[in-house]
């Protein structure tokens, strides 16, 4: 498929179904923000996204002013959730690259992140090209979308 057509297929909303890591160390599969995790991933037609995934079940906090949560509220909220922002772009490889222009892992920001993409009808699959650190392990993340 050439860069076109699948920039112009990415193009709309898709609805997490899965998002697990696999370490590579042995192949265990984990579920960072468990197997019910919630999210939904965004492409523009004038080239941005937006990925935001969380874990069902947040607490909420005990006011309504985000600015006066307590430190353990928002670690708490932070630790269950993962946003990220920017342009994308599609090679003529096929190659998806996410590009961070804010993020609430402050260490993605300003970088530049690959994607391989496998992508059906209704179906959306991403994975990074190298692997991830996760919970203390290399591990390869696999997210599964469904466009809404």
């Amino acid at each position: 498929m050439n860069a076109a057509h699948l920039r112009e297929r990415l193009i709309g909303a898709w609805r997490l179904v899965s998002y697990e890591t696999r370490r590579v160390s042995d192949g265990s599969v984990d579920h960072p923000f468990g197997k019910d995790a919630h999210g939904l991933i965004l492409y523009t037609p004038d080239g941005y996204m937006s990925a935001q995934l969380m874990a069902r079940g947040a607490q909420p906090f005990d006011q309504a002013d985000l600015h006066r949560a307590s430190n353990a509220e928002l670690a708490q909220a932070a630790r269950h959730y993962l946003a990220y922002s920017g342009p994308f772009e599609v090679s003529e490889d096929g190659r998806l690259t996410h590009h961070m222009s804010v993020s609430l892992f402050p260490n993605w920001l300003g970088q530049t992140q690959e994607r391989i993409v496998t992508l059906t009808d209704r179906l959306l699959q991403l994975t990074t090209t190298a692997p991830l650190l996760s919970e203390g392990h290399l591990c390869e993340p696999y997210l599964i979308w469904e466009r809404v």
